[in-house]
């Protein structure tokens, strides 16, 4: 009985609300010419959606907000990043998901790349955030800035700017359209990947729809560290998956604040045991 009332409790803590309808990232390739769109570094943080009352994950769960947060925030609607620094997503992540209120959020900014449901291009769109912040001081809520990309040249020289302090990679827009939702060809990610190889040393049993099968590989790095990697592998790799001892390639988006691949993700067996 104790632990049903827990389990209710830590439920009854979580609020959601309805799902946003947000602009979703295609991925870039070069085959794309982005000339005179406009480009932004992609934040490595939570993404978070205000409806002029609270925030909202992309899930849909209320973020459980102190006050002091979203004081003085405006009426209408944002589309922004929770972070604090660059190399810093462990602790956002620690930071927005405890069921109460607390001063870490100090530690966090809201920054904005979208006004949704605006008119205009992008760059009018952001100009109402621009003019509000203007007239209303807000320590918290801060605008990415917007570049416009001279060339995919241009463009990749930013990007390398930005992986080289830690930076995740970039977005690039389409500014010249109105709001829309969902995924599309004018909204990209630019990032990079590091490629690496490390030893299968075991496995974790899936879950859900891979119940019976397997759900991610543990894996041995060269300065042996062990990570687990479900992501990339087929349908028919969880079934028969590479063997123990088997050398795979993976890949991953640069390092969390405690030096493990970010987003590991399988790519191919390099060499058979």
């Amino acid at each position: 009985m104790k632990f049903l009332i827990l389990i209710f409790f830590l439920l009854s803590t979580i609020i959601y609300a309805k799902k946003p309808e947000l602009i979703l990232l295609n991925k870039f390739n070069d085959d794309i010419n982005v000339t005179n769109w406009y480009m932004s570094e992609k934040l490595d943080g939570v993404r978070a959606y205000w409806d002029g009352e609270k925030l909202i994950s992309r899930s849909g769960k209320v973020f459980n907000v102190p006050k002091f947060f979203i004081k003085d925030f405006p009426p209408f609607e944002l589309d922004g990043e929770l972070w604090s620094k660059r190399e810093d997503f462990s602790s956002i992540v620690s930071i927005v998901n405890m069921k109460k209120p607390h001063e870490g959020w100090k530690n966090l900014s809201y920054n904005i790349f979208e006004v949704p449901n605006e008119d205009g291009n992008l760059l009018k769109r952001l100009d109402k955030i621009k003019i509000y912040l203007e007239e209303n001081p807000n320590k918290y809520i801060k605008i990415i800035e917007q570049k416009k990309v001279k060339s995919n040249q241009h463009l990749k020289e930013f990007q390398k700017s930005i992986e080289a302090k830690g930076g995740e990679g970039l977005v690039v827009r389409n500014s010249s359209l109105a709001y829309y939702t969902g995924r599309d060809k004018n909204s990209l990610k630019v990032k990079s990947f590091i490629d690496d190889e490390c030893t299968i040393v075991g496995y974790s049993k899936g879950k859900g729809k891979y119940d019976g099968q397997i759900g991610s590989l543990s894996c041995r790095m060269k300065n042996n560290q062990v990570i687990k990697i479900g992501s990339g592998l087929s349908d028919n790799q969880r079934q028969f998956p590479p063997k123990i001892d088997d050398i795979i390639t993976f890949k991953y988006y640069g390092l969390t604040s405690k030096g493990n691949p970010r987003f590991p993700i399988f790519m191919r067996v390099s060499k058979n045991k």
